[in-house]
């Protein structure tokens, strides 16, 4: 488990390099990691460009089809509703995150999308690497101030 998230920091890391609020994902199909996400909202000026959908997308085009059914997704930070929903959407069974959102986190923190009644609903599990995750985020947001 670690492992993987070891990836979804490295792309954190990448995404706070390029002036991204860093947060990081990577989707993992039968032990080996298939895509990556980061966030490239500034860059790219699209709101829809969060971690989770990148990787989403690229695991889409690289399986060639929507249901990522078999996949399991590590983000660095709690899916927001919009994150979520993508997920929901695409049929990951498996969501590991780092840090918890309390602004906007979706699997726990302000609501939980995965126990609404949806016609499909991952399990969840959060503060993987909870620490290292979080400490990005401020020094991140440190470096703003």
């Amino acid at each position: 488990m670690n492992r993987y998230m070891n990836e979804a920091v490295l792309m954190a890391k990448e995404a706070f390099d390029d002036g991204e609020v860093p947060v990081g994902a990577v989707i993992v199909r039968d032990g080996e990691i298939i895509a990556k996400g980061r966030n490239r909202r500034e860059k790219s000026k699209n709101a829809l460009l969060h971690a989770e959908i990148d990787a989403i997308n690229n695991a889409c085009k690289k399986l060639g089809g929507w249901r990522l059914w078999n996949c399991e997704i590590y983000v660095t930070l709690e899916p927001c509703p919009m994150c979520a929903g993508a997920i929901i959407n695409a049929h990951i069974p498996k969501v590991y995150f780092g840090a918890y959102d309390f602004k906007n986190g979706s699997c726990g923190t302000i609501t939980n999308l995965f126990e609404m009644p949806y016609n499909f609903k991952p399990e969840c599990l959060g503060g993987i690497m909870e620490d290292e995750c979080a400490a990005l985020l401020k020094d991140f947001f440190k470096t703003l101030r």
